[in-house]
């Protein structure tokens, strides 16, 4: 990247002599920017663990788009903290491009309201390149729970009162189980997992009445036979899975929506971030990608960079309000 910013010493001394009427565009041309990246490996950033939900959605971006962007894309896994360490790091990266987080925008959001002392604020620090797809989380019982409904679930779980308990694993999932109880007027103990992996064999053996899980990792774990999904967050039903009901459908008023994107550091140059916008856009309009979204239980989201940043803007303020209305405590 060096030698794109390089000037000329003839252009200095041509600068130097006054040489006022010669065009800023001429001394740094924009679309020899663009054309210039990428030059080296870029890095995708996933915030949870290798094999989680999270890591297969982003590894499928970054082998659709390495051969159109001709370069390699290097999948980095940074998960901890329920993804603040991987948002710190891509808001303290440098803004040239090679690094991109590619996450659960909305997580990011809720984030700035979990903790009471946030290390970056994600909407000055980041910068949204591309939406990517929208979903939502889902709350799901072992395979073979007498449950078929969220209201079957929610009359055993008040006999069992504080004795009944259910996992989760990022922020959206919290957000979901603390409004859901709300709603439902359960008790139910929450219990943390770092990743989904971690809370299935609590779930068969009976450790866990119920999970809130995010799209990706439920779709996977229903058609392996581990789970039953009830219902999802979303107080409409998804295009890709018509077939899930709703919580809202079946009595509890609940929109807990998932978005995903490409953040980049807020000072990344737009030509840069114009053509990573290109890029998820143009890999988002294959059938290979609608049909893998489709599976996931999502659905694809085409947006320009202002929409993406006005949303995510929109969507620190939305969590701000759900942290509040779930009585979720910050941490320190």
């Amino acid at each position: 990247m060096a030698n794109e910013f390089r000037i000329s010493r003839r252009t200095l001394l041509q600068t130097s002599l006054g040489a006022a009427a010669i065009p800023a565009a001429s001394l740094f041309p924009m679309p020899a920017l663009a054309q210039a990246y990428p030059a080296q490996d870029i890095h995708f950033i996933c915030g949870f663990a290798a094999g989680s939900g999270a890591d297969v959605i982003v590894r499928h971006f970054a082998n659709k788009i390495q051969p159109i962007s001709g370069k390699t894309i290097i999948v980095e896994n940074k998960p901890g903290a329920i993804g603040n360490i991987a948002t710190e790091y891509v808001a303290r990266a440098k803004p040239d491009g090679y690094t991109v987080y590619v996450t659960g925008a909305n997580a990011v959001a809720t984030n700035m309201h979990l903790f009471k002392n946030p290390t970056v604020d994600a909407g000055k620090a980041l910068q949204v390149a591309a939406t990517i797809y929208n979903a939502t989380m889902m709350l799901a019982v072992r395979a073979d729970s007498p449950f078929n409904s969220a209201k079957e679930l929610t009359a055993a779980l008040k006999l069992k009162g504080d004795k009944a308990s259910y996992g989760f694993t990022n922020p959206t999932t919290k957000v979901l189980g603390a409004l859901y109880k709300k709603e439902a007027g359960v008790g139910a103990l929450e219990v943390p997992y770092k990743t989904a992996a971690d809370f299935f064999n609590d779930l068969s053996s009976g450790n866990l009445d119920f999970i809130l899980i995010d799209n990706v990792g439920a779709m996977q774990a229903a058609k392996a036979g581990r789970i039953k999904i009830l219902g999802v967050g979303s107080d409409t039903r998804m295009k890709s899975t018509p077939e899930l009901p709703t919580l809202t459908e079946q009595g509890y008023s609940l929109d807990v929506r998932s978005w995903w994107a490409a953040l980049v550091p807020s000072a990344t140059p737009r030509p840069i971030v114009d053509q990573l916008n290109a890029w998820f856009k143009q890999v988002l309009q294959t059938e290979d990608t609608k049909t893998f979204l489709a599976g996931v239980a999502s659905d694809p989201w085409i947006s320009t960079p202002e929409e993406g940043q006005a949303y995510l803007i929109k969507d620190i303020n939305k969590w701000g309000e759900f942290v509040k209305l779930a009585n979720i405590e910050q941490q320190g």
